[in-house]
């Protein structure tokens, strides 16, 4: 019998603990595919020097040129693998373990990472306030990590990227007209799925970036749940009836 994959997630302070859409797209690939896993939680200052002891790649570089290190990250232990980044742990689930759903469909890899790249522009207008929303659900030394960080990169205190008013009305409506393109898609796949009734990594993409908006709640219920006639929270009721989205 195999043993469980090792896959690194950052915790928080919410109940379900998972919050982050990068490592979501990770723990629904995995929860697509059936591979049995087990979580270990990494605080963001930690992700460097657990990446590096465990043989990790790094994922990009930062802005002094030095390597960065990002999860999700899985360690196997039945063949010694490291992986990081959630396309590329896809990509390795799919080779490594042929049984069961197939994350890339014949054909499909092209465009699921087209698909990835066009979710992403999608959600931009809400972006910022995501991000300054999860500032305060993270335990205090990611919170200060992740503060510190976010903050250099856009200038600017995280209280400022949407604040309540006028400037967060206008983000809203531009992250509803964003995911309305992606409505479109959906209403043309004539199933339940991006691929229709065939699940795929396209629904990683896709339920990790609704995931991280639904657990973190400011604007799920009153906002995007009901937006385009409730796609967004069928889609994902969808997802966890076939039991893809357990942690």
């Amino acid at each position: 019998m195999s043993s469980p994959i090792i896959f690194y997630d950052i915790p928080s302070k919410l109940g379900v603990n998972a919050w982050s859409p990068n490592t979501w797209k990770t723990r629904y690939a995995l929860n697509i595919k059936g591979v049995p896993y087990k979580t270990e939680w990494v605080e963001y200052p930690d992700i460097e020097s657990l990446a590096k002891k465990i043989g990790a790649p790094a994922t990009g570089t930062k802005d002094d040129g030095t390597p960065a290190y990002t999860l999700p990250i899985i360690n196997d232990p039945n063949t010694g693998k490291v992986i990081a980044d959630s396309f590329l742990i896809a990509e390795y689930l799919d080779a490594t373990y042929p049984n069961g759903n197939t994350l890339f469909p014949s054909g499909t890899k092209p465009l699921v990472e087209a698909f990835e790249s066009s979710v992403v522009g999608a959600i931009g207008g809400i972006l910022p306030l995501q991000l300054a929303i999860s500032c305060f659900i993270l335990n205090p030394p990611s919170e200060k990590y992740f503060r510190a960080t976010r903050e250099a990169k856009f200038g600017q205190k995280i209280e400022a990227f949407s604040p309540e008013g006028p400037k967060r009305d206008a983000d809203l409506a531009k992250g509803k007209e964003g995911l309305a393109q992606v409505d479109n898609w959906l209403a043309k796949s004539d199933g339940k799925f991006v691929l229709g009734n065939t699940v795929s990594y396209a629904d990683a993409v896709l339920a990790g970036w609704l995931t991280w908006i639904k657990v973190t709640k400011v604007i799920w219920g009153n906002n995007v749940a009901t937006w385009h006639n409730g796609r967004w929270a069928t889609y994902l009721e969808n997802l966890e009836k076939a039991g893809y989205a357990s942690v």
